[in-house]
């Protein structure tokens, strides 16, 4: 059977698409995900940081403190970056892979890692701390918070706000209810803190922008944040993953937006 030349190259060039997403994908799928290290993102995916350098804030802040608790710390990256720590310095985890990871990482720095529940209260007496500080929690108990600080304590945190990176999720999940996309508001938030009897010191908010390059770093992205769309496998999503794939290559990165928020609480004396 004779073939058109041009359509010979057609399947060619759908040969070649069709192994490239496949690999892609494998290669995702084959990625370790505990932790939160996001190396394995270069040059495959990008997102914009927030002005307020939260890290390095955090680092000053530890520097000065005296008893210090960093609460969901992943792996502990965060808080191990951080130069100088208090004498006495603590973090929780309640991932299984994370809390090894963090004691690997964090215990030749002095650092107590204590395996805790996300939802459970805090482990500690009253006032154990005067500093205590998270990045990304999944959810701030605040009157656990409140509880734990000494009078005059600070909660220094950087928060996930509101419909962030809801061009991913929406993209698989269709869209979602004003109550799943207003979760997390940095108001509903500073309402919930003043009750527990905090201060609002400060309250900074960005919108912040992402890039998706490959088919590969949004996999790889929803096995680490699983909460983005729940229950998430490559079975289950593998036609969407390869309409998005054949968009990346023909259109360019996918662009999607990360909001965050800054707190700066503090327990009246």
């Amino acid at each position: 059977m004779n073939s058109n030349p041009a359509d010979q190259g057609q399947g060619h060039s759908q040969g070649t698409a069709a192994r490239a997403f496949d690999d892609l994908v494998a290669e995702a799928e084959a990625a370790p995900t505990e932790g939160w290290d996001f190396s394995w993102f270069e040059g495959r995916a990008t997102e914009e940081r927030p002005s307020w350098r939260y890290a390095e804030s955090m680092a000053r802040r530890l520097a000065r403190a005296s008893a210090s608790l960093d609460i969901q710390t992943g792996g502990g990256e965060v808080l191990a970056s951080a130069p100088t720590l208090p004498p006495l310095a603590v973090a929780t985890e309640g991932w299984p892979a994370n809390v090894a990871k963090a004691t690997a990482m964090l215990h030749p720095r002095g650092v107590a890692v204590v395996a805790a529940p996300e939802d459970a209260p805090l482990p500690f007496a009253d006032g154990a701390f005067d500093l205590v500080t998270s990045r990304h929690p999944v959810k701030a108990h605040f009157d656990e918070i409140a509880r734990v600080l000494r009078p005059g304590g600070t909660y220094f945190a950087q928060h996930v706000g509101p419909a962030s990176v809801f061009e991913v999720v929406e993209y698989f999940l269709g869209p979602q209810p004003d109550e799943v996309r207003d979760a997390r508001h940095p108001e509903a938030e500073r309402a919930e803190a003043e009750a527990a009897g905090l201060e609002v010191v400060d309250l900074r908010a960005e919108r912040l922008r992402m890039e998706f390059r490959d088919i590969g770093a949004v996999v790889h992205f929803l096995r680490k944040v699983v909460w983005m769309v729940p229950g998430f496998t490559v079975a289950a999503y593998r036609p969407r993953l390869r309409e998005l794939h054949d968009r990346i290559q023909a259109q360019g990165p996918f662009v999607a937006h990360s909001t965050r928020h800054l707190f700066d609480l503090r327990k009246p004396v």
